[in-house]
């Protein structure tokens, strides 16, 4: 583990160059890791596991369409791929990424099967941190860890393919055997992450929830819709709204700004957009922050846990999401946003 300067802030994190992949082979030699669940991050992580030449085998619900896709993964029925209750049965490493509601759903047989020395893995926070919620107490004689990659599992599986990574946070909630740490950090490699930083289970969930709804999804769909507007409003064709408001951003700028940063963004392009810039990024600043600071603490006192928990286990959830995702979908954004795509001239 080293200590690294982050803007000031001293911080810990393991690198592969530290904890290159051999070494995590030989930690987890003697382990089954069983991935119970096939869906956002079942996938790229078991897949990653795999290749990296880890024992792995996938837990699912036999007749559903993740199992299916399992199938078409490359796992084999009654070899790598069983239904949930017998992968925790075989597994010793059970890496528990059912959805949040699964997890609820699912908690009293896994538990059944955790017996003494085994490993419980997460890649999110939101079980144990509001296990007053979802009832997710493990047994005092298993390890509780967590790696939580900083991306989807498809771009956890997409950077693993061409041979970089996806940053993770880790985190130890409970090192009953005092291998926990060799497992995390094992785990962590194996999957395929760039490097792992420390963290705990209640950070990780607090700060990822906030991201969600803030930035990375619900702040930046909001901030499109707004501008999009506004163009619409004063005249602007479909297509040139789209194009100044989220083509240029997303295939233009975050590429430059993901590669060298933000301050390098505004030194490298024109006066009149550096001036722009500098001068009403603070006030976006302002208008935001206590929109943020009143969804930090829905996020801290277990209001967006209980909306999550309640609405994910309605039985009428599914069509309901599908409405509203369909709206966003079916928005004159959003299908100009198909047309620009289209029109994307083909790589060579």
């Amino acid at each position: 583990m080293a200590t690294m300067n982050f803007g000031g802030v001293e911080e810990k994190v393991v690198t592969r160059a530290e904890f290159p992949l051999a070494h995590a082979r030989e930690v987890l030699a003697n382990e089954t890791i069983a991935v119970l669940g096939y869906g956002v991050q079942g996938p790229g992580q078991s897949m990653n596991l795999r290749d990296n030449g880890f024992n792995v085998i996938v837990g699912q619900r036999k007749g559903s369409k993740s199992w299916d896709k399992a199938v078409a993964d490359g796992w084999v029925p009654g070899e790598t791929l069983f239904e949930l209750e017998e992968a925790c049965q075989r597994g010793t490493i059970i890496e528990f990424l059912l959805s949040d509601a699964g997890q609820i759903s699912a908690w009293p047989m896994v538990k059944k099967h955790l017996t003494p020395g085994k490993a419980l893995y997460f890649s999110h926070g939101f079980g144990i941190t509001y296990n007053d919620r979802t009832g997710i107490v493990p047994p005092k004689d298993v390890d509780v860890i967590m790696v939580a990659p900083k991306g989807s599992g498809t771009s956890l599986r997409r950077l693993f393919l061409e041979g970089r990574g996806l940053n993770s946070s880790y985190a130890i909630y409970q090192d009953a055997t005092g291998k926990a740490y060799d497992r995390v950090i094992a785990m962590g490699v194996g999957v395929g992450s760039g490097y792992l930083f420390e963290t705990t289970f209640k950070r990780e969930v607090y700060s990822d929830l906030t991201g969600e709804r803030g930035t990375l999804m619900g702040a930046i769909q909001g901030i499109f819709a707004a501008q999009y507007d506004t163009l619409r409003e004063h005249g602007h064709t479909p297509s040139e709204a789209f194009n100044e408001t989220i083509e240029e951003l997303s295939q233009s700028l975050l590429p430059l700004v993901a590669e060298n940063g933000m301050d390098w963004m505004y030194a490298n392009c024109s006066t009149t957009a550096q001036r722009g810039a500098l001068d009403w990024w603070k006030r976006f600043r302002d208008a935001a922050k206590p929109v943020f600071e009143q969804l930090y603490e829905s996020v801290k006192s277990g209001n967006e846990a209980q909306i999550s928990i309640d609405s994910n286990s309605k039985p009428d959830y599914r069509v309901k999401l599908e409405a509203e995702l369909k709206e966003l979908h079916d928005s004159e954004m959003w299908r100009t946003g198909e047309t620009v795509r289209a029109l994307r001239p083909e790589r060579n």
